[in-house]
């Protein structure tokens, strides 16, 4: 008999990992205003157990990814499969919202532990010429989660109750757990006698804390609080401050040198600009079809299976491709279609605008997404040595999660004209309210106003990515 490979037990391990992470995310958007009544929490908690798992994931990544090039991935992946387990018994057992919120931030942790890990896995088991197939079938995995995971919401919820949206994610998360601490092994050589950089971690975790928060607040409550302004002042002055750290100290968190690599900066700037301009592509549209096409949350969620499967379908083929062909010309064009996608909705979106047209559209940024994240992680990745591959994963997940941090908050401060505070926040948690407290012309041009920046900003993001270059042809 056979045995299977390592490095398809190491991609099964973290790819269900990824499965289980996603799909409770999706599923969780759908059920918030159920969770919001049943235990009678103010909408801005809601919004932030939501928002908190995205803005802690985005900003521990780092660190996480520097230990774990010093100790190994193994351990640190298997302990945020538990941390993610034990935490989910725990938020379905939540009786108030700030407690589901502070039980989220923990859970986060746990997620940022698996999410920093899993690349670095996947490339230390898989050789440079099928490192992007691999990464492929991630992505793939991916978008199933986000495929399905509105559907389990809405019948969880519906039968059993939200709670069962965490409850499930117990034995699954202990499957994950198990499976992974028997498959997945330490085979990249660690950084040794290196110790790690708590000053650069610390001024590197608190400043983007601060410009993110700050964006988030900002977004949704307005810029001229005193709160977002100071966290923009803290910001300004902790961010530069790690740089200045990171240059001087031997042995940095985030080796900047690293950064020297054209390709490299330019694979990195694409990844943050893509999130930027598609990153509230989910909320645009889920608003649209709960707003002005008065459907449930749970009925606006299927219109979105249709992006999720294309770019599920898109990933692994373009992964493959980017083996063979090299990254530059796929992720490129990658952005090229989905700033089509984005230009389509900006052009044709309004009140009677058809359901074949969103699908057509959704589409068409799902194969866009698809061509552009596999073979783009694929550049970065392949291009790092063992011992720097877990910085390496996790800094190219910070990058697409602190562009979707900001799209969301740009997207917000766009569209906050056409709406009262309470339909926004109504909306935001995927309550069903027609068109009530929406002025509904004004909604629409903010909506547009909305993709039409994001079709730019994709466009953008295309020419950066094309402007990285060839990427190194290795030797076996």
């Amino acid at each position: 008999m056979n045995k299977i490979p390592y490095k398809w037990l190491a991609l099964s391990a973290t790819s269900l990992g990824a499965l289980v992470s996603v799909m409770t995310g999706t599923a969780l958007l759908i059920a918030l205003p159920n969770v919001a009544a049943d235990l009678n929490a103010p909408m801005i908690i809601i919004i932030w157990v939501l928002m908190s798992y995205m803005l802690a994931i985005t900003v521990l990544v780092p660190s996480i990814g520097r230990i774990a090039d010093m100790v190994g991935r193994k351990r640190l992946f298997v302990l945020g499969s538990g941390i993610f387990t034990v935490t989910s018994l725990f938020a379905g057992m939540s009786q108030s919202g700030m407690e589901l919120l502070m039980i989220r931030v923990i859970q986060s942790v746990g997620g940022s532990l698996m999410m920093a890990n899993s690349v670095a896995i996947v490339t230390d088991a898989f050789p440079k010429e099928e490192l992007g197939r691999a990464l492929g079938i991630n992505v793939m995995v991916i978008a199933v989660g986000f495929a399905i995971g509105p559907i389990v919401g809405g019948i969880l919820t519906v039968t059993v109750g939200w709670r069962w949206i965490f409850y499930m994610n117990v034995p699954l998360g202990a499957l994950v757990t198990i499976w992974s601490l028997i498959q997945i092994r330490d085979i990249a050589p660690l950084l040794k006698g290196e110790k790690f950089d708590w000053l650069g971690a610390a001024s590197f975790t608190a400043g983007m804390f601060f410009l993110l928060y700050a964006l988030t607040e900002g977004g949704f409550g307005g810029w001229t609080s005193p709160l977002v302004i100071t966290s923009f002042i803290l910001a300004a002055i902790l961010i530069p401050l790690f740089v200045y750290i990171e240059f001087k100290i031997k042995q940095p968190m985030l080796d900047l040198k690293l950064f020297k690599s054209r390709v490299l900066i330019f694979a990195y700037s694409s990844k943050l600009i893509n999130g930027i301009a598609i990153g509230a592509l989910m909320f645009l549209l889920i608003f649209y079809l709960l707003g002005i096409k008065s459907m449930s949350p749970f009925t606006a969620s299927i219109y979105l299976i249709p992006f999720a499967v294309a770019m599920m379908v898109m990933a692994p083929i373009s992964g493959a491709l980017s083996d063979k062909y090299g990254s530059r010309i796929l992720s490129s064009l990658g952005l090229l279609i989905s700033g089509i996608g984005l230009l389509g909705f900006a052009l044709f979106i309004r009140v009677d605008m058809s359901l074949l047209e969103i699908i057509f559209l959704g589409i068409v940024i799902g194969v866009g997404s698809g061509m552009f994240n596999s073979p783009n992680t694929n550049t970065i990745m392949s291009m790092m040595p063992p011992e720097r591959r877990g910085i390496a994963g996790a800094t190219s997940i910070m990058m697409g999660n602190a562009g979707s941090v900001i799209s969301i908050a740009m997207t917000f401060a766009i569209i906050s004209s056409g709406l009262t505070p309470q339909a926004m926040d109504a909306l935001f948690i995927g309550a069903h309210i027609g068109s009530k407290g929406i002025y509904v012309s004004t909604f629409i041009s903010d909506l547009r106003l909305a993709f039409y920046v994001s079709f730019f900003i994709s466009i953008a993001a295309a020419i950066i990515s094309y402007m990285r270059g060839p990427t190194p042809v290795w030797k076996k």
